[in-house]
């Protein structure tokens, strides 16, 4: 069942949503050469409690992954794009790191994901961050009222082929509000007009993510970290995005 929310609900969402992006600021910059995923964790965890929030990953424990999860950020890392369990690992030069981020303040839940490059950047890692902007902007854009949920996977999977990248279709974005994963499902892959009609009041998830050279992902040992199944790069972006009659509003901007 898709829930749609008031607008008084959609600005509560907002709150959540400014805090979310202000910790994944906070990780861009700390994120540097010889930091352990671990200090990153901690950094989330006091932030988190600072705040009086919930972090909407601990303690999670869905059908895909090896629950529970017992951490508060997914942090992956070049060939990991989804769900990565912070370990003990230093960054390095050239790595690609992803932080998806998703939390609960009084109720109301925001979800957004960055990928940034520690050190020195690849041409082709930057060129594949790009892409998942770029496709996430292009899906926001046409996150309108009367639009479909088609439309918007349309719309990613088109700068995903113009990039020359392939798109899985087992993990995408999806609703959220007062829970972490609602109705609808967001594929990354879609035809325009078809799907669910876009409302004032949606509230979704919106999160490109590809690998340079494959659609297939694996799970890790770990049973939660997934990485691309034949070890090529990835990246991922997201937003948490409100339908208003006004447009599409990013409720997650990254400060």
């Amino acid at each position: 069942m898709v829930e749609l929310k008031t607008p008084a609900e959609i600005e509560r969402m907002r709150i959540t949503g400014q805090f979310v992006g202000e910790v994944l600021g906070e990780l861009r910059e700390l994120a540097r050469i010889g930091v352990n995923l671990l200090e990153l964790e901690a950094h989330v965890r006091e932030r988190i409690k600072q705040r009086g929030a919930q972090s909407c990953y601990w303690d999670y424990s869905p059908s895909f992954g090896r629950g529970p999860f017992r951490n508060t950020v997914c942090l992956s890392v070049n060939d990991a794009v989804l769900h990565g369990l912070p370990f003990d690992y230093a960054l390095r030069d050239g790595d690609v790191l992803t932080m998806d981020l998703a939390v609960g303040i009084d109720g109301w839940v925001a979800d957004a994901a960055t990928t940034i490059v520690v050190g020195t950047a690849a041409e082709e890692d930057l060129r594949l961050i790009r892409a998942t902007e770029e496709a996430l902007a292009a899906a926001i854009a046409v996150a309108v009222p009367g639009n479909h949920i088609g439309d918007i996977s349309a719309a990613i999977s088109a700068v995903a082929r113009d990039y020359g990248y392939p798109v899985n279709m087992e993990f995408g974005g999806h609703g959220l509000g007062r829970t972490m994963h609602e109705d609808p499902h967001v594929a990354n892959h879609g035809r325009p007009g078809r799907g669910y009609r876009l409302r004032p009041g949606l509230a979704i998830a919106i999160e490109p993510w590809f690998a340079r050279t494959t659609d297939r992902i694996v799970t890790d040992p770990d049973g939660w970290t997934l990485r691309s199944a034949d070890g090529s790069r990835t990246a991922h972006s997201e937003h948490t995005v409100a339908i208003t009659d006004d447009g599409p509003q990013v409720l997650t901007k990254v400060g």
